[in-house]
């Protein structure tokens, strides 16, 4: 069983991100991909690592940048058990308007 879930929006983001990424080269995409997974492992055991973000969401949600690829972030519950992945966005798209 994982110790983390994703909605189904963040099954489709991370979908939506590979496919993006694979058009160009698909090495490049699953390196990114592996990333986000590793991401959310580390987030499992460091649910508190992320940043509140009051400045985009009254929700009990934190923010966690992929590394190496910042620009990627994951957006999470670390309250819930398994802990939520509730979207993985580009940060240039409008976060606000992604979130419930």
């Amino acid at each position: 069983m994982s110790l983390y879930r994703f909605t189904p929006q963040a099954v489709d983001d991370l979908f939506q991100i590979w496919s993006y990424i694979a058009d160009d080269r698909v090495d490049a995409a699953n390196r990114v991909e592996e990333a986000i997974y590793e991401a959310c492992a580390f987030l499992v055991k460091s649910p508190l690592a992320g940043r509140i973000r009051k400045d985009l969401t009254s929700h009990p949600v934190r923010f966690w940048p992929v590394q190496p690829y910042p620009n990627y972030l994951i957006i999470y519950s670390p309250d819930s058990t398994p802990l939520e992945v509730i979207r993985i966005i580009h940060g240039a798209r409008s976060i606000r308007s992604v979130l419930p």
